[in-house]
């Protein structure tokens, strides 16, 4: 296991795209211990890369909500997915793990999970390498696989307050998004987002990450 206890935060009602990416950021900024938000999408959604070019994909899904992550990678759809992020505070001593490694260990925790659901599930031995592309397309190292096809990708940001690890998983039953914290620790602790964090993350949504200037930025 990852970690001895973990928090989740409980988030049952499905958000729109900027508002998901704005629950994260307002979590990296204010967690003081290593937290997990499994969450959802209001409408099919595409998410992007901080270095992504908006253009194309604006292009490709027209009909979908699409935003810009603060984590970089590829491109990455939203809607039947299982999307998570894993919060890890600057304080704690699991943050001095280097990104490769961090990457490593979250998602060898998701693959001996699935192993217990009798998905034969292994990390990929492919090159590092966080692309623009579409992210579920191709492994990168240390993704999850299993018969040759990606079942979990992510991507990593650290700032001066912590680490932070949002991830996908697909072509995994929904069902399972209830158990998922289950995981990375052998001790979960649920809470709900506080009334000072949903207000600070629907401003950050709403002069942030559902303007033109940020999403639109590249």
């Amino acid at each position: 296991m990852l970690f001895d206890c973990l928090i989740q935060i409980r988030d049952p009602e499905p958000h729109s795209a900027a508002l998901n990416m704005a629950l994260d950021e307002t979590l990296l900024a204010t967690a003081s211990e290593p937290l997990v938000r499994v969450y959802r999408w209001i409408k099919p959604a595409v998410s992007f890369g901080y270095f992504g070019k908006y253009t194309p994909v604006a292009a490709a899904w027209p009909d979908c909500e699409i935003v810009r992550r603060m984590t970089g990678g590829g491109i990455v759809e939203h809607g039947t997915d299982i999307t998570y992020t894993h919060i890890i505070p600057a304080a704690h001593p699991s943050a001095q793990r280097g990104a490769r490694r961090s990457y490593r260990a979250i998602h060898s925790a998701l693959a001996d999970w699935l192993q217990q659901r009798g998905i034969a599930a292994s990390l990929a031995s492919a090159p590092a390498g966080r692309g623009g592309g579409i992210c579920f397309q191709d492994a990168a190292e240390s993704d999850v696989v299993s018969a040759g096809r990606k079942l979990a990708g992510a991507a990593q940001r650290r700032t001066r307050h912590g680490t932070l690890h949002q991830g996908s998983m697909q072509g995994i039953p929904g069902e399972w998004r209830a158990t998922l914290a289950t995981a990375f620790a052998s001790h979960i602790e649920s809470r709900d987002f506080t009334p000072a964090e949903i207000e600070t993350a629907r401003r950050l949504a709403s002069e942030k990450y559902a303007t033109a200037a940020w999403t639109q930025r590249v």
